[in-house]
């Protein structure tokens, strides 16, 4: 019975403890988006060169790379979080500004960022009611993660628009298995750490939304 007992207990509290997680996740997930938004919209009215976008995510990369694991157990953890945030919407700017100056631009960026949100959370309430274990998930996505990143590199010096439509198509599908992936190992404990959970859902929401953009602006196109 005393077995019993402690066995209990160490299940609801375990239980507690990813509820906590989970909570403080979604918590710092929306205040680092709507950071985001505030600095792309500052990045929008400043009007940078296009060039701001890659050396702002250079920035960003090498924060999350090389400062956030130091940091990710203390409170200084949350803000490289929030400047990694801010990097990646003032890099967004410039994105946006270049379909703002299209016919249809402001149609295009609010069906990607609605497309965005319905996508995540779709798949965010699909991993917390059924609360599977993803992670068999785990080799492909990285393997797919890879192909498709091999895949960008040559269509820098290709510039075919059709691999351009194929990858963004691609993104989004690895994202959303992502989403599903880093949501289920936040629910079964295998993500301890609610800083480290919000960068990783973060970056699969921003793939995603710029994927759509890049999608939507294909097939919006009037050439």
């Amino acid at each position: 019975m005393s077995n019993q007992n402690i066995s209990y207990t160490s299940s609801q509290a375990s239980v507690l403890s990813t509820n906590k997680v989970l909570r403080n996740t979604y918590a710092l997930l929306s205040m680092t988006l709507l950071f985001s938004a505030l600095t792309a919209g500052v990045s929008m009215v400043v009007n940078p060169p296009h060039f701001i976008s890659l050396v702002t995510s250079i920035a960003a990369i090498g924060l999350i790379w090389f400062v956030l694991p130091k940091t990710a157990n203390s409170s200084k953890g949350l803000y490289v979080v929030f400047a990694f945030a801010g990097l990646m919407g003032f890099g967004l700017g410039p994105i946006l500004n270049t379909y703002l100056n299209t016919a249809n631009g402001g149609q295009i960026i609010m069906t990607a960022l609605g497309g965005t949100g319905i996508i995540f959370l779709a798949l965010s309430a699909y991993a917390l009611t059924t609360r599977k274990d993803f992670s068999f998930m785990g080799g492909m996505l990285m393997v797919g993660l890879i192909v498709v990143l091999i895949a960008a590199i040559a269509n820098i010096f290709l510039a075919m628009p059709a691999l351009s439509l194929t990858i963004s198509a691609v993104v989004i599908l690895l994202m959303s298995g992502f989403i599903l992936f880093d949501t289920g190992r936040i629910i079964n404990g295998g993500e301890t750490n609610y800083i480290m959970a919000t960068v990783s859902l973060y970056l699969n929401i921003y793939n995603i939304f710029v994927s759509l953009l890049q999608l939507l602006g294909i097939f919006g196109s009037d050439d």
